[in-house]
């Protein structure tokens, strides 16, 4: 589980390809690897990895083929740039929101905007995805907390302020640019508990006006 707080950036330096499915080790000047174990996950990303070996500036992992299925990682090459944030530990603040590193799909960046000392980007999301996105809703997009600003029929528009550009891989999004997007997991939950999902087989007795006389919808 993440917050969707970097903690740092890292560059991909090796890519291979291992029966059928991909090993990658990732290098970082400035993510701390002191307290790292073997088995422990790393958010690259916003692709949850775990750790199968551990150096003093970065790790390997695999990279399963339905990871590569749903994410930028059959795209990426060396000298990819990555946001890195290591597991959430029961002590640390929840700066973001709860991030589970399950990337759902792939949004593109289709419009970037000057808005005083900070960027919108506008991003098109699947359609099976927008009904995830609310207006003032929380996303991780390439492993980032963010916030939606706005909702326009199949995009949505992120507000990006200079510290947050700074820290992270956003400063090189441009017009073009697909990122991993990862929705709110309590949407997909309350899909889940009504019984609407696409995975449902069972009527369920939670309805949209007993959670609206419950307060959880206007």
């Amino acid at each position: 589980m993440f917050t969707g707080i970097i903690e740092a950036t890292g560059t991909l330096t090796e890519l291979r390809l291992q029966q059928g499915d991909l090993c990658v080790r990732v290098q970082s000047a400035t993510l701390n690897m002191a307290d790292v174990q073997l088995g422990d996950s790393i958010a690259t990303n916003g692709v949850c990895l775990t750790v199968i070996e551990k150096f003093s500036d970065g790790f390997r992992a695999d990279v399963s083929n339905e990871t590569l299925s749903l994410t930028r990682f059959a795209d990426y090459r060396v000298g990819q740039k990555v946001n890195l944030e290591k597991a959430l530990q029961p002590i640390s603040r929840l700066g973001g929101h709860l991030v589970s590193g399950h990337v759902d799909g792939i949004a593109e960046i289709v419009a970037v905007e000057a808005n005083a000392r900070a960027t919108d980007y506008w991003l098109k999301a699947p359609q099976a995805l927008l009904k995830y996105i609310p207006y003032k809703g929380s996303v991780a997009i390439d492993g980032i907390s963010l916030t939606v600003n706005a909702i326009e029929q199949d995009k949505f528009k992120l507000t990006i302020v200079p510290h947050t550009a700074k820290e992270t891989t956003i400063a090189d999004f441009k017009v073009g640019t697909k990122v991993n997007l990862e929705v709110d997991q309590i949407a997909r939950y309350l899909e889940r508990l009504l019984g609407t999902g696409p995975a449902s087989t069972t009527e369920s007795t939670l309805t949209t006006s007993l959670l609206a006389k419950a307060g959880f919808i206007r």
